[in-house]
């Protein structure tokens, strides 16, 4: 079966579009189709430009289809004008949505290419603070930490993981990262700036409690480092002396509750880059 293209035009990022042919995409298992987002497309040439990849996939595969949804009048009109004149296989997503509420609204539209995602932009920066939480959890893709508005460094059991989703359901990107004993953090670490990184610590008597009980609902029993007292205590000094060196800030977890972590976390930071972050 011969692949299909399918390209998605858009004047803004192309998430609605997208959308909705993944949309309908998931009415055909199986299928071979390939879709190509298009986005802020706001000229002819550029109009031009994907009409020319369309035909091209045309003689390639034998058929493609351009689908957009361009709010611009003058663009959509042009683009179904030389869709035509090319040959190519064209759908209108929300053409005609835009002239029936004209027709009743007896009103132009504003044919402002993004402006659903400025009037959600609070709504679209927490979507996209929690995929990158979440991508970032347990010390991945430390090429991506820079990126990050908190970066927590904590060893295993402090809080790390429910911390940096809660900062992300806030619109806080946050990425952590686990200090083990005995082992170097990745050189990543050392090109993060200093005042975005925060150090969790946490009375050792709570963390071996927590650290039990984990070993216990995974059904692990018997001695292990790991809920060794010593080391336990050994692994919550190490880090705080590992982040006095670094000169990160040390916020102290013990019976708090994660909001209540959050808020001091997030007062830390917006003091300290209160110019270029959100205010919580």
């Amino acid at each position: 079966m011969n692949p299909h293209t399918i390209f998605v035009v858009s004047g803004g990022v192309g998430a609605s579009g997208e959308q909705l042919v993944q949309t309908v995409l998931a009415q055909f298992p199986h299928s071979v189709v390939k879709v190509v987002i298009v986005p802020h497309v706001r000229s002819e040439r550029h109009i031009d430009a994907v009409l020319s990849q369309a035909k091209e996939a045309q003689a390639q595969e034998g058929d493609a289809t351009l689908a957009h949804t361009l709010v611009d009048p003058l663009l959509r009109a042009y683009v179904i004008q030389r869709s035509k004149q090319e040959g190519v296989f064209a759908v209108d997503l929300m053409g005609a949505l835009f002239d029936r509420l004209e027709q009743v609204l007896k009103r132009p539209s504003l044919g402002q290419p993004g402006l659903y995602r400025q009037l959600n932009k609070e709504y679209f920066e927490r979507v996209a603070a929690m995929e990158f939480s979440m991508a970032n959890d347990d010390g991945k893709n430390p090429q991506r930490w820079a990126q990050a508005d908190i970066l927590l460094v904590g060893i295993s059991r402090v809080g790390k993981t429910p911390l940096s989703l809660y900062l992300s359901v806030l619109g806080w990107k946050t990425a952590n990262l686990p200090l083990i004993l005995g082992i170097e953090p990745p050189q990543a670490l050392s090109r993060v700036d200093p005042q975005r990184v925060i150090g969790l610590t946490i009375q050792p008597g709570q963390l071996l409690t927590l650290r039990q009980e984990r070993q216990r609902r995974m059904g692990s029993i018997g001695p292990g480092s790991y809920t060794d007292p010593q080391t336990v205590f050994d692994e919550v000094e190490s880090a705080r002396k590992f982040c006095k060196q670094r000169g990160y800030t040390l916020i102290d977890v013990t019976d708090k509750p994660v909001e209540s972590s959050a808020d001091e976390v997030i007062r830390l930071i917006t003091a300290r880059f209160k110019q270029q972050d959100r205010q919580g």
